[in-house]
């Protein structure tokens, strides 16, 4: 076994199933693990080097899959066991691994655990699992503290006997105690049944949020405001004990298995500390997510992900789009300003050029596939999809709009289900649909029949062969994926950077057209060129050095 088979991770390319709306195998309107195994040909044809499965384990399904009821089973509305052991072979005899999910801050409250915490009483083992307190005020009447859950609304609910339990999420979703020896000795259980399986390794769900402060104090604004150590359950220090613990298990594998954190820690340093040689090896940059579309804050992000990561000797890992935010084609149709959000409901009131956000889309991916590190697809991008950012009111099932009162659409436009083929829903994504299923279990928007894999394969300029022309040359040319970065001197509002040996990107982020260097051959670029042989906007290059 080469060094490279064991550190694959450190210049990987991973690609984001979100398996409900990736490919519906058996006709009844949810993507699944049948559909997954029909599409396997066209993730290896992509180049992909692995593929990260969202949660396919037992769940009601509130939070799409992130309130899990059985981490040690398959959904049976995605398929079973043998299914998946069956897709873990597919991949593997395709030269790709795979990632898995685990959610380790909370279960659903159909957990088996949870509702024995319910049945049992307070100050019980049971309960001692999951963050039960008493309530404020004379008759416990008020939330054990001020927090607030992700999704809007308090983070406590109340039970029948006068306890509060903790949700940051959605109220079915309660945190687990990482206190209590048997929460911890039940997830390391759950990464061992994987293991044994042929999973590769883990994508850590809310990987920054486990450990809550002793006393549960409330938030103080101003105080409470940044992640430096101090918040009461965010980034918090003692965090860093688990996944010491989590790295010796990954580490006993022949060949070892890897970790990736979603930690949405914004300060890179402290993001760094998640990857030191005995935890993690790998964290999403969600800074360079977030930079706006100006040359200064796509460097500044750049700069500052890949030293802090070589510091603690790990590859800096990149992302455009994911299942929780919305897709970076449409948040690149608008203006570049700095301070925007990154969810459809932080964009809904900007105007969009669709044109212009695809254009800069190739132009994003090229210059993140030409990054030093790793770098994650999500789904569908490939295509260039939009967000779907009409889904009527009563279709949306992220509990984002429940719970913040019917004022956020939340994250359902990222997650529709992907366009195979044909001219109108469900464009391929069900196969032999079964009688009686009204469609996908989102609704398809009908720009998608212009996205359509089948219709992208047609056309060889389309955004699916720049994927798979630049994954081939991503793998093929040396100074691509693993390896350091050197800022080259480029003209206002551009990106220049070269890589050894030979390697040189350019990225056109200005309203201006410029020059293309002297001698320069191109591997490949996002767009054509002007008529006068110049670099458009929105546009970058791939270059041959002599």
């Amino acid at each position: 076994m080469t060094a490279n088979d064991l550190d694959w991770w450190r210049d990987a390319v991973v690609y984001q199933v979100y398996i409900r709306s990736f490919a519906d195998g058996n006709g009844d309107g949810v993507g699944d693990i049948a559909g997954l195994r029909g599409k396997l040909d066209h993730l290896a044809r992509l180049g992909v080097d692995a593929i990260w499965i969202n949660p396919w384990y037992p769940s009601p399904l509130a939070d799409g899959g992130y309130d899990v009821a059985d981490y040690r089973s398959i959904n049976p509305t995605f398929g079973d066991t043998a299914q998946a052991e069956a897709l873990l072979t597919e991949t593997h005899e395709r030269g790709m691994k795979v990632l898995l999910d685990i959610v380790p801050n909370h279960h659903s409250d159909a957990h088996a655990w949870f509702r024995a915490a319910l049945a049992a009483a307070p100050g019980s083992p049971e309960r001692d699992r999951y963050v039960f307190r008493p309530g404020r005020g004379p008759d416990g009447a008020e939330p054990p503290n001020n927090w607030e859950s992700m999704f809007g609304g308090p983070a406590w609910e109340r039970v029948p006997d006068g306890e509060w339990y903790l949700h940051l999420f959605d109220v079915t979703q309660p945190d687990v105690n990482w206190d209590n020896a048997e929460v911890r000795d039940d997830v390391e259980t759950t990464l061992r049944f994987w293991f044994d399986r042929g999973v590769d390794g883990f994508r850590i769900d809310v990987a920054n949020a486990m450990i809550k402060q002793d006393g549960l104090p409330d938030i103080v604004e101003g105080v409470n405001d940044e992640q430096d150590g101090n918040h009461p359950y965010l980034d918090r220090d003692e965090v860093h004990e688990i996944y010491r613990s989590w790295r010796r298990i990954g580490d006993s594998y022949d060949p070892p298995k890897v970790f990736v954190a979603e930690a949405w820690v914004p300060d890179p340093e402290r993001l760094a500390r998640y990857l030191r040689p005995d935890e993690l090896q790998t964290a999403f940059s969600f800074n360079f997510l977030r930079a706006a579309w100006l040359a200064p804050d796509l460097k500044d992000n750049i700069t500052e992900a890949i030293a802090e990561n070589d510091a603690v000797g790990a590859p800096a890992t990149w992302v455009l789009s994911n299942h929780d935010v919305a897709r970076h084609v449409s948040r690149l149709a608008r203006k570049p300003e700095t301070g925007r959000g990154y969810w459809l409901d932080d964009l809904l009131d900007l105007p969009a050029d669709f044109t212009l956000g695809l254009r800069r889309a190739r132009a994003a991916t090229l210059l993140m596939l030409a990054l030093p590190g790793t770098a994650y697809l999500y789904q569908g991008e490939e295509l260039g999809l939009p967000e779907a950012e009409d889904i009527p009111a009563d279709q949306l099932d992220d509990p984002t709009w429940e719970l913040s009162g019917h004022t956020k659409r939340g994250r359902d436009g990222c997650r529709v289900p992907l366009p195979w083929s044909g001219d109108a829903p469900p464009y391929g994504f069900s196969i032999d649909a079964s009688p009686g299923v009204g469609g996908p279990w989102l609704p398809q928007p009908p720009e998608f029949a212009a996205c359509t894999a089948e219709k992208l394969e047609a056309d060889p300029e389309s955004i699916l062969h720049l994927y798979r022309d630049a994954l081939m040359i991503r793998k093929a040319h040396p100074a691509l994926g693993g390896g350091e970065l050197t800022w080259k001197d480029s003209p206002e509002g551009t990106l220049a950077f070269t890589r050894e040996p030979g390697f040189t990107a350019l990225v056109n982020v200005s309203s201006t057209p410029v020059s293309l260097p002297e001698d320069a051959e191109i591997l490949l670029a996002s767009g054509p060129l002007t008529r006068y042989g110049s670099v458009p906007a929105d546009t970058t290059l791939w270059l041959r050095n002599a």
